[in-house]
């Protein structure tokens, strides 16, 4: 799914910047440009932080996943 309409960035190119090393919104811009136009998508590359990060602590991923899917619609 499109997080960034702007740059055309996906969820998924966002979630491997994060695991790439990616840890704050300004670092996913950089790494892929998702938030570096208009910022819209801001909260968005950041829920997808904090889920990327959740799952890779091991932590409740299915809970965090969720929250990220309610700022899509």
């Amino acid at each position: 799914m499109y997080v960034c309409l702007c740059k055309g960035v996906t969820s998924q190119t966002v979630a491997e910047a994060v695991a790439a090393g990616a840890s704050t919104t300004k670092k996913v811009a950089n790494a892929c440009g998702a938030g570096s136009d208009c910022g819209r998508c801001r909260r968005t590359v950041q829920a997808i932080i904090k889920a990327t990060e959740a799952e890779a602590a091991g932590l409740a991923p299915h809970t965090s996943a969720k929250r990220v899917r309610r700022l899509f619609r």
